[in-house]
């Protein structure tokens, strides 16, 4: 479970469940042309996703039952390195928030797959204004801490807190 893969194999796991509908929105919000003043809060295919969130996390945590501490490390390591990588300026400057509502804002932009990651990784205009998934932020931290006790130590020596990429924010 070290590797990216895995951990994208079990984000599609989680969603899978959820129905064409929801998947198909997820495809619609990760490949859509955002117009300027476009404003997809509460409107599909955004609700749809929305309203499947608790439900993905909930599938996320049964897709998880009986990985090892190791695995649920090397999970939030994954899960550590994606929030790091876009915690930038210019997907910032999209998505808007506080300290906390930029990395939930971010946790979203995870939550939601690969395709959605990449495309706003490549793309911040695709990300969503006020879009959040706080959950997906420590998913792995918390279930290591409820199955094992403690919260994993990634050593990674990185952050995924809110402004903690210094080559995200340039001078």
């Amino acid at each position: 479970m070290k590797n990216e893969e895995g951990f994208w194999g079990l984000v599609e796991a989680a969603w899978a469940p959820l129905g064409v509908d929801v998947n198909q929105a997820r495809r619609e919000l990760a490949h859509r042309t955002p117009a300027p003043d476009e404003d997809p809060y509460g409107k599909p295919p955004f609700s749809v996703v929305e309203a499947a969130l608790k439900e993905f996390l909930s599938n996320l945590g049964s897709v998880s039952e009986g990985l090892s501490a190791d695995e649920l490390t090397d999970l939030d390591r994954v899960v550590e390195a994606k929030l790091h990588a876009i915690d930038r300026a210019d997907i910032h400057a999209v998505t808007d928030g506080s300290d906390d509502g930029f990395l939930y804002a971010r946790g979203f932009i995870v939550a939601l797959g690969r395709d959605f990651y990449a495309a706003v990784a490549k793309d911040p205009k695709k990300a969503v204004l006020d879009a959040e998934c706080e959950g997906m932020c420590y998913f792995f931290a918390h279930l290591h801490r409820e199955r094992h006790g403690a919260f994993p130590d990634t050593g990674s020596k990185i952050s995924r807190e809110s402004f903690s990429n210094p080559a995200g924010w340039p001078g």
